[in-house]
């Protein structure tokens, strides 16, 4: 699975996206970025307020509790403001 990160995720990554191999257990978007913090400790430090965090599922915008499972590409971005 491919997991892309925008805006300041990204930059406070240091990086725009990683292939993950999630174990079958992580089920959703919530039980992924849990994952992915254990893993990482930026990741981890990035995403501590993680309601503020937006997710999409092979471009589809979705929740936390969205499945992951199949899914080719992640991405997970700050909140966004209008303009």
């Amino acid at each position: 699975m491919k997991i892309l990160y925008f805006a300041w995720l990204r930059e406070r990554l240091n990086r725009a996206e990683e292939e993950v191999s999630p174990p079958d257990e992580i089920g959703t978007i919530a039980q992924l970025i849990d994952w992915l913090a254990s893993r990482d400790e930026a990741f981890a430090h990035a995403t501590q307020k993680r309601a503020l965090i937006k997710a999409a599922v092979d471009a589809k915008l979705v929740g936390h509790d969205a499945p992951v499972r199949g899914a080719s590409t992640v991405a997970f971005f700050p909140p966004m403001t209008g303009g």
